[in-house]
């Protein structure tokens, strides 16, 4: 069962589903908040565990970030990696007053850049008793790693920018990925994980109207200075769920789980979906389910 939302915050709305169980009784259930991939809507990832998890038993909300999809904010398409951390809070605040849900029982998934988010959130806000997180990005290091004349030119040239910007009154804004196959062998030969991407995004497998594929670029400098596991080893105690795709691509996340891994004071279960790429963590159903299974169980026991 799925019941649309909205979350108050601040001036704005989010725009949420809460997906419930389908045989649920009068005790108050443990709910999980999931933290999405940045680019994405709520109908896309996290749509596809969030209906798993309450099929498992699981009250599981999902929404969109301010300033995407059909959640207030201005201006558009911006990916602020703090403001993403803040949404998260804002829905455990909605969350917790909503009858037949345990507010003592909230966890957090966060998928891709979402597990960054939700890592970082969950090291100042304890109300989140449990975090999983599948196939985690650290978009600090992703950002970084990005820039071919290294971090500080490419801040200097975003300062730039800015104040053209400003004079101009024109904000511009840049692709998350290639819109098309096409577009990306004329721009050189695909990575297969540039590739299963785009044909997850851009496509009708998993394309979404309200999915842009467009950042807002005065966002990317925020993002540079990012670091989603700042102070875990000190602040995050809660139990952690780490769900990584067994092939290693391009897109680091296999390195940024077992970092992860490595520096949380409480890792309780490590999952490799062996065969699996980044992106087929998303919707392929063999790979899904099995995620699923295993933080449905570590829910489960840990809320």
């Amino acid at each position: 069962m799925r019941q649309h939302l909205t979350i108050p915050r601040g001036p704005i709305e989010l725009a949420a589903d809460l997906y419930l169980p389908d045989d649920r009784d009068a005790t108050p259930l443990p709910a999980v908040v999931l933290s999405t991939p940045g680019s994405s809507v709520k109908e896309q990832i996290g749509a596809n565990y969030a209906a798993r998890l309450a099929a498992r038993g699981l009250a599981a909300l999902v929404f969109d970030p301010a300033h995407q999809g059909q959640s207030g904010g201005e201006p558009r398409d911006l990916e602020d990696p703090y403001r993403r951390g803040e949404d998260i809070s804002y829905a455990i605040d909605a969350l917790g007053t909503l009858p037949g849900i345990d507010p003592e029982r909230i966890g957090v998934l966060g998928i891709c850049a979402g597990g960054g988010y939700a890592v970082h959130t969950a090291r100042t806000d304890h109300r989140i008793k449990a975090v999983g997180t599948v196939v985690p990005g650290n978009m600090g290091t992703s950002f970084r790693g990005f820039q071919p004349d290294g971090p500080v030119a490419a801040l200097d040239a975003m300062a730039k920018a800015r104040t053209q910007e400003n004079r101009t009154g024109e904000l511009r804004r840049d692709a998350w990925l290639p819109d098309t196959l096409e577009d990306a062998a004329a721009a050189g030969t695909p990575d297969l994980d540039t590739t299963q991407a785009i044909t997850y995004y851009r496509t009708p497998r998993g394309g979404h109207e309200r999915s842009t594929n467009r950042r807002l670029s005065r966002g990317d400098s925020l993002l540079l200075g990012y670091d989603a596991f700042h102070l875990v080893d000190q602040l995050m105690t809660q139990p952690l769920q780490v769900v990584l795709a067994g092939r290693r691509g391009t897109t680091g996340s296999y390195e940024s789980g077992m970092r992860l891994w490595e520096m949380a004071p409480n890792p309780v279960d490590l999952m490799v979906v062996e065969g699996a790429g980044h992106y087929e963590m998303y919707d392929v159903p063999e790979y899904v389910d099995a995620a699923t299974e295993r933080l449905a169980a570590f829910y489960t026991e840990h809320l």
